[in-house]
């Protein structure tokens, strides 16, 4: 019997956390099965029990150190159920509004620009060490200058409604712990017209890539699927509150205005042995086929309209080219990242201009209650937190499933269909046809650090096996 041929490619590159992919070949050296494997496990459902509800919200957010805010923010939701905050006072949801729209805007403009670009730019095959974002630095001064500058402005943002650029303590059950002073209110608005500007230049470069390049993004990687997001009670998309909705890939409503306290209802997790990843899907479909997609792509082929009239309008051009209905590129999602961008920028500028945000009613309590769920539009998609809390108010249960949780299947399709149009009967590696396969999960910004607490360092070292079980090529990295 020959033994198995596996490719693995440890770890993968340019994402945010650690993860590996392996590509398993048959005797013809044919792709069968590709899998991404988050490869530690995640131990933040089980430490947390025993913990004060009220720790919850800085605790969490420890998952990441992109999107703590998206953590503390779904924590904090769920726990102003418990505390029986059902509405909060106008400041606090404003203040939490601009914080998330924040960390959206210099999360996807990391991703954007940090970490997908050199593909964009100079090529999926390009040697790697040109394929990075030193090159841009050197060749390109000006978008990296822009780019630089829209994340410090995110994170500014972030630094004056949380405290802290990372990691702040924004957020509490029932509110938050300050508002907006008006000199933190001015110096953020003295930026607004370049953010604008450099919105309009993202938007432009994702657009272009994605029309000119129309045939090999169709292919590469896409596949229909089912998709999932909030959106608000008129359609419109909304990143920091919402209800549920579903749709299948030509735009059928699967379930619409969900409340998410209910999502149990609608969504289970289905456990598989090679990945401490859960694979969510839609009961009523089955976990065969009621797997979908989340994150920026699914928000705009979900939402019916965006309330902020640049956006809005590039949300109009990014649907145009498909007839109106669902996008199934996921090389799209770079185009639908820098439209929710244009969105944030939009919005931070509203809320800049609105008093509440230097009000001082910060914090509301209501009915106790044993039970919250809190749900957001993090930056890569929907983000669920659910937690149960006994009479001591101690958290006996909690329950969280990522974004990049929710994509899992859909990032694993990405992956085997890149690897069998890159390396089926390929008696080579090359770094380009490894960074293909990389280029296919980065397009989902998958945060894998969500989901894992690595340790240790891990160098990647590749082998490709023929059918006889003998190494035909090996490729070292680090």
């Amino acid at each position: 019997m020959s033994r198995a041929k596996i490719i693995e490619i440890e770890p993968l590159t340019r994402v945010e956390g650690h993860g590996k992919v392996s590509i398993h070949l048959d005797e013809a050296n044919q792709v069968q099965e590709a899998r991404l494997h988050i490869v530690e496990f995640r131990g933040f459902e089980r430490f947390i029990h025993g913990r004060p509800y009220w720790e919850a919200p800085m605790i969490v957010q420890r998952l990441c150190g992109i999107c703590p805010v998206s953590h503390n923010l779904a924590a904090a939701k769920a726990m102003d159920m418990i505390t029986g905050a059902k509405r909060l006072t106008p400041t606090a949801e404003k203040i939490r509004r601009l914080a998330h729209y924040g960390q959206i805007l210099q999360s996807h403009v990391l991703h954007f620009f940090y970490l997908c670009s050199p593909d964009l730019l100079f090529g999926f095959g390009a040697d790697v060490n040109e394929r990075n974002v030193f090159t841009i630095i050197k060749q390109k001064p000006e978008l990296a200058m822009q780019a630089i500058m829209m994340r410090k402005f995110g994170q500014e943002v972030i630094r004056a409604t949380f405290g802290k650029k990372i990691h702040g303590s924004g957020a509490v059950p029932g509110g938050v712990v300050k508002n907006l002073s008006i000199p933190e209110r001015d110096a953020l608005l003295k930026e607004m017209d370049q953010m604008l500007k450099g919105a309009a230049m993202a938007l432009a470069m994702a657009r272009d890539y994605t029309v000119e390049n129309q045939q090999m993004v169709e292919r590469f990687g896409s596949f229909p699927s089912s998709f999932l997001s909030l959106v608000r009670d008129d359609g419109a998309l909304d990143l920091y509150h919402g209800n549920l909705r579903a749709i299948d890939s030509v735009g059928n409503i699967i379930f619409d205005q969900v409340d998410y306290q209910d999502y149990g209802d609608y969504i289970m997790e289905e456990v598989k042995p090679w990945s401490y990843m859960k694979f969510p899907f839609i009961k009523k479909r089955g976990h065969l086929d009621g797997w979908y997609r989340v994150g920026p792509l699914a928000r705009l082929n979900c939402c019916g309209y965006i309330d902020t009239p640049k956006a809005d309008k590039a949300l109009a051009e990014f649907k145009s080219l498909t007839g109106g209905k669902p996008n199934h590129m996921t090389l799209a999602y770079h185009w639908a990242r820098m439209v929710e961008v244009t969105h944030c920028v939009e919005k931070i500028g509203e809320l800049l201009e609105d008093p509440d945000l230097l009000g001082n009613e910060l914090l509301t309590k209501g009915e106790r209650a044993p039970e919250g769920i809190g749900v957001i539009e993090a930056p890569r998609g929907t983000l669920f937190h659910h937690y149960r809390v006994d009479k001591d108010d101690l958290i006996t249960h909690c329950n969280l499933i990522v974004s990049t949780t929710n994509n899992n299947e859909a990032i694993n399709r990405s992956i085997r269909q890149v690897a069998r149009a890159s390396l089926s009967g390929v008696p080579k590696i090359t770094q380009g046809m490894l960074n293909h396969i990389e280029v296919a999960v980065r397009a989902y910004d998958p945060c894998l650090s969500c989901a894992t607490h690595a340790l240790g360092q891990m160098p990647l070292v590749v082998e490709l096996y023929n059918h006889k079980g003998d190494v035909m090529d090996r490729l070292a990295r680090g």
